[in-house]
């Protein structure tokens, strides 16, 4: 065939900024290409620089997060998600990302396809989506906008997670002034995969086919990954070409499909197209093979007539695929995916000196050195400035001794309890299909992580999504690392052993001094938690921006993290059990009501500094609950955090209507005791005839018998009857339904 060369106009300056590109990169491009870039190459940089794809604000700080580990498969960033060994020839892949910006101008799509796209990075590896979990913020829920925004994100969520076949096995939900414009919507996919079978994002071999499989191209989510990389405004609705449609049926005849495709062997590479569409895959596959391709776009399915190359390239249409077939092989692959009624169009070839050449109809209309837009190529990297936040001045003014000890602390709690950030999530995870592949344990049997069993293994893994990001904002350095000692917590008193975390940080505008110094000290605060932890980071997702006229959100570097259990017998659950049992609080009490929600919410002071955390006391205290658990000296387990002991008291007495009788320490504020957030603690249930191991068991570990069970589902705090479990209960399950129903 004889190919015409690019006749398109170069692009100009103007152009480029409007596109997202500062002047000098423009200059880059110009001495990359030797030449000025037409528009169509403009519009490829802008999405492959932009810092949702290129993380240029942001890959000097995650480079020092630690990559490394015994159980590692795969290092950070090599391939589409993290894999991790759980052993008996089997891996977890696991990833977490966000979708904020579409999801706050079209909750249901934006949230839709932001689970879509998560799945995906998993199954394009070549491992089945087991489990899907959710961290969610949005602004305080008397706002109507506000209930607009949960409802379609969890519409969205409910609806492609449970047409897809996936069960929502568990999250988390926080209600803060600061998520009222900007709110935020990270989605993590947990899969598994037999040792051995994995596939690459990757291009190689001259002549090779490569094929788009799935869903047609559409003028949905062009320029995405842009959209993503600016802050939020009264004008942002005119962006609504950047948000994606998602279909969950066309996604599981995919995912079907794609592992199909796998068994064959006939796969040299498979990549999602995800943020910047083609443009990124056929990037990122040749940059890592280091080869190039020839792609015709003319080939390309499409949902609309007409569509111009640029268009094509930068399209985020959902469920689609690029791979990579071994020649001679195109039959096999083309059997499976029609099969599945899915197309597969062979739309190029794999070529063997790095270039991306992109024609249509057989006009020249792009051409690109691969290695030249991908992250760790050709895109920029910057430094950028940071300063101490101004409001660190509040926080170290906050004196505790201004705070009156409140008459009615039972009152307090029942105010507490009943709190958007406390109180059940029932309204929300019961529009989820949790039970769907009878693998979740979580629903009858309720521990801190989700524990969801590995099907034809005696495996199971505790999975988890954490961040108090008031804790961040109050102290960004120790407010990450309880983050990442948070998440792993969970999965202790779960039963697991915490292997690796995936992060998905949001943090503002990082041309802001003050919130690149939140974003850099949150960095150092994680690394050094994990190292101590021994949980690598094995990837994620950095999304900036999230900002609106009235400022940025709480810095929320949200943890995703996998704990394995070796056997089911391992499990623990979170609820007291028997009557008479002892409980103890492994921890050291504090006087300490710092970063509290008792102090935010009750008090109304908005800066105060972050709860009292040692790691050192953490690490001491997760070691000691793993052997625990392991000899079996406790029945329950459960970690003190938001709303402090009391909330993480009552919340235990509710599966089996228990009650307790505990007394307080007078050495310490009582408001204190029971609703401070100091970190490292965690309530057990020990049986009568374990006492005597579970002590022997503790070694340096402090903790401290405060009371008993109950089995009369009455609550008595220092002689006083605080009321029956079940008035509790209804409450906490209860207060966010009456607030959107108000």
């Amino acid at each position: 065939m004889e190919v015409k060369q690019h006749t398109q106009q170069e692009a100009t300056l103007e152009q480029a900024l409007k596109l997202g590109l500062q002047e000098n990169e423009f200059e880059k491009i110009k001495e990359i290409l030797g030449r000025t870039p037409n528009f169509t190459e403009t519009a490829m940089y802008s999405v492959m620089w932009s810092e949702h794809c290129s993380y240029k604000n942001s890959i000097k700080w995650l480079k020092t997060l630690p990559r490394d580990g015994e159980r590692l498969l795969v290092k950070a960033g090599e391939e589409n998600a993290g894999l991790v060994d759980i052993g008996d020839g089997w891996g977890c892949v696991f990833k977490i990302e966000s979708h904020n910006h579409p999801s706050a101008i079209e909750p249901f799509q934006g949230a839709a396809t932001g689970v879509g796209g998560i799945h995906r990075d998993i199954f394009t590896m070549g491992a089945r989506p087991i489990a899907s979990l959710n961290s969610l913020r949005f602004g305080k829920l008397d706002n109507a906008k506000t209930k607009w925004l949960l409802e379609g994100v969890v519409k969205g969520i409910g609806h492609y997670g449970n047409c897809f076949g996936v069960p929502t096995i568990g999250g988390e939900i926080y209600f803060e002034s600061c998520y009222q414009t900007n709110p935020l919507v990270n989605a993590m996919s947990v899969g598994v995969i037999e040792n051995g079978k994995m596939v690459s994002a990757t291009s190689e071999g001259v002549g090779n086919p490569v094929f788009i499989v799935g869903a047609a191209t559409g003028k949905d989510g062009i320029g995405g990954a842009s959209f993503a990389s600016a802050d939020i405004s009264e004008d942002s609705v005119n962006d609504l070409p950047a948000v994606q449609v998602g279909d969950p049926f066309e996604e599981k005849k995919l995912l079907e499909a794609c592992l199909e495709a796998v068994e064959t062997g006939a796969l040299v590479g498979m990549q999602d197209m995800g943020a910047a569409g083609i443009t990124c895959s056929t990037s990122e596959m040749s940059a890592k093979g280091k080869h190039g391709m020839n792609i015709y776009l003319d080939k390309v399915p499409t949902r609309q007539s007409n569509m111009k190359a640029w268009e094509m390239l930068l399209s985020e249409s959902q469920e689609r695929m690029l791979i990579v077939v071994k020649k001679g092989r195109e039959k096999e692959i083309l059997d499976i995916f029609t099969k599945w009624d899915i197309h597969c169009e062979e739309v190029g070839i794999v070529t063997g000196d790095g270039i991306l050449n992109y024609y249509m109809n057989e006009e020249l209309v792009a051409q690109v050195p691969a290695e030249s837009l991908v992250l760790g190529g050709g895109a920029p990297v910057y430094e950028r400035a940071y300063t101490e936040p101004k409001y660190f001045d509040l926080i170290r003014q906050f004196n505790p001794d201004t705070i009156s000890l409140p008459a009615d602390l039972q009152n307090i709690a029942y105010q507490l309890i009943q709190l958007p950030n406390i109180a059940s999530k029932r309204w929300v995870y019961e529009q989820y299909d949790s039970m769907v592949g009878t693998g979740n344990t979580h629903t009858n049997d309720p521990s801190d992580a989700a524990v969801i069993r590995v099907h034809g293994t005696s495996k199971a893994l505790a999975c988890t999504t954490d961040c108090n990001s008031r804790y961040v904002f109050a102290n960004p350095y120790v407010g990450g690392m309880i983050a990442v000692c948070e998440a792993a917590r969970n999965i202790v008193c779960s039963g697991g052993v915490p292997v690796a975390i995936t992060n998905c940080l949001n943090f503002g505008n990082p041309y802001n001094p003050e919130v690149y110094y939140q974003f850099v000290h949150a960095i150092k605060g994680m690394g050094d938690a994990c190292r101590k932890l021994g949980t690598p980071v094995t990837g994620g997702n950095v999304s900036f921006y999230n900002q609106s006229e009235e400022g940025p959100v709480y810095p929320t570097p949200t943890i995703g993290m996998v704990g394995v259990l070796d056997s089911m017998e391992q499990k623990m659950s979170m609820y007291f059990k028997n009557e008479g049992d002892s409980i103890y609080v492994l921890g050291t009490m504090r006087n300490d009501m710092n970063g509290s929600d008792y102090l935010h919410h009750i008090h109304g002071v908005t800066h105060s500094p972050a709860p009292h955390f040692d790691l050192e006391e953490e690490y001491q205290l997760q070691e000691t609950l793993i052997h625990l658990i392991k000899d079996k000296a406790i029945n329950a387990a459960h970690d003190i955090s938001e709303g402090g002991l009391m909330i993480t008291l009552i919340e235990s007495c509710f599966q089996h209507n228990m009650g307790l009788e505990i007394q307080t320490d007078n050495s310490i504020r009582k408001d204190a005791y029971l609703f401070g957030e100091g970190q490292s603690r965690v309530v057990v249930s020990v049986p009568a005839s374990q006492v005597a191991t579970f002590e022997s068991r503790l070694g340096n570990q402090p903790a401290t018998k405060i009371g008993t069970v109950k089995g009369d589902g009455h609550l008595r705090i220092d002689g006083a009857d605080w009321g029956h479990i079940k008035g509790w209960k209804q409450a906490y399950d209860e207060a966010i339904e009456k607030l959107l129903n108000k």
